[in-house]
């Protein structure tokens, strides 16, 4: 076989070459069984047609395509092996040259991992790392902190009759010129909230009085304020590596990241009851438009899977086999539809992603 193998931009190649005669001559006899298994002719039972009856009732041309199709999806895979390349997306084939008992001429288009050239990622995570100030490490929750939380729950369980109520009324005085909503005294408006009492606590979970659950909601406060902090360090650290980093992304990664950017709007937008051609109508937008506008996002996204996988491979970075057993056993028990293989590769990135952040935040 000759091949010829050539880079093209956006991390494609293309493989020019030929299929030797005699080997490409070697299918025509499958070709032509395959062809006629699915054929019907009267006097014969289905796949029982002589060789010669089909080679006067299948159009030449039907012949070589299958012949064509046959060869290169066995021949793909051992030129992609014996040349090294790291093909990630279905090949589109194109033939150049067919016919009986002369080499088969292809062109053959992919997309391949890319060339990556890695930030020092160390340096990047310490340099954000030392960043962080000792105002930001000591986290502290004032007592603002804590009234506020507890008005927003308490809005949050405002009767909801009431709150349209409310909501009209004030909309009426306001018309009318009467006094509204914010000439009211706060004490007024504070007055159609539920109460505040131990009762109130109680209802909401497993708290014995106010006393108790003001201590664990300040230190559910300042664990979410630590999380805050963190996910803020790993996005600096993030921006940084991809900032650092060399690399072409290839288009059908920043396709797929769209793919899903997209699949989870429709889900969210289902799960509010709306359907999504009639959100499109209201934002004026189409598919299309909403691809543009998240196309930045998703080759951000498309760049980090694709950092995060080097770093992974140059750190030695793996998942704990039993932890993953352990996820993907949840996952299917609470979606019984889920794909296990899916489940299994979703679990391994979540947590090798997890490791790999651990080890840039200890550095």
């Amino acid at each position: 076989m000759k091949i010829v193998v050539k880079k093209l931009p956006k991390s494609e190649i293309e493989i020019e070459g030929e299929i030797d005669s005699e080997i490409f001559e070697s299918y025509f006899t499958k070709a032509l069984k395959k062809l006629g298994d699915n054929l019907k002719l009267d006097g014969f039972r289905k796949g029982k047609v002589p060789e010669s009856v089909l080679i006067s009732k299948i159009p030449e041309i039907n012949i070589l395509e299958e012949m064509a199709e046959m060869a290169l999806s066995e021949h793909y895979p051992k030129i992609i092996a014996e040349k090294k390349i790291d093909a990630i997306s279905r090949p589109e084939i194109s033939i150049l040259k067919l016919a009986r008992k002369n080499p088969l001429g292809f062109k053959i288009k992919t997309a391949v991992l890319p060339e990556i050239k890695l930030a020092d990622y160390k340096k990047a995570a310490q340099k954000i790392i030392s960043e962080i100030t000792d105002k930001e490490k000591n986290i502290t929750v004032s007592e603002e902190d804590l009234e506020n939380t507890i008005m927003d729950i308490r809005k949050s369980r405002a009767p909801k009759k009431h709150v349209a109520e409310h909501i009209h009324k004030e909309g009426e005085e306001h018309k009318h010129g009467e006094e509204s909503a914010s000439t009211k005294s706060s004490d007024e408006i504070k007055e159609e909230l539920p109460e505040f009492n131990d009762a109130f606590v109680q209802a909401l979970g497993p708290f014995k009085d106010i006393a108790d659950f003001k201590i664990k909601l300040k230190e559910n406060i300042k664990l979410e304020k630590e999380n805050e902090l963190k996910e803020k360090t790993r996005l600096k650290i993030i921006e940084k590596i991809i900032e650092e980093s060399i690399l072409e992304v290839p288009e059908i990664l920043v396709e797929i990241e769209l793919d899903k950017i997209l699949y989870r709007m429709e889900s969210d937008i289902a799960q509010m009851g709306l359907k999504f051609e009639d959100y499109l109508k209201h934002l004026n937008k189409t598919k299309e438009d909403l691809r543009k506008e998240f196309r930045n996002d998703a080759e951000k996204k498309a760049k980090l899977a694709l950092l995060l996988n080097e770093i992974a491979k140059t750190e030695k970075i793996i998942a704990n086999e039993a932890e993953v057993a352990k996820e993907v056993a949840s996952i299917l028990e609470h979606y019984k539809e889920a794909d296990p293989e899916r489940a299994r590769m979703h679990v391994e990135n979540v947590l090798v992603n997890e490791k790999i952040f651990q080890f840039l935040e200890s550095q």
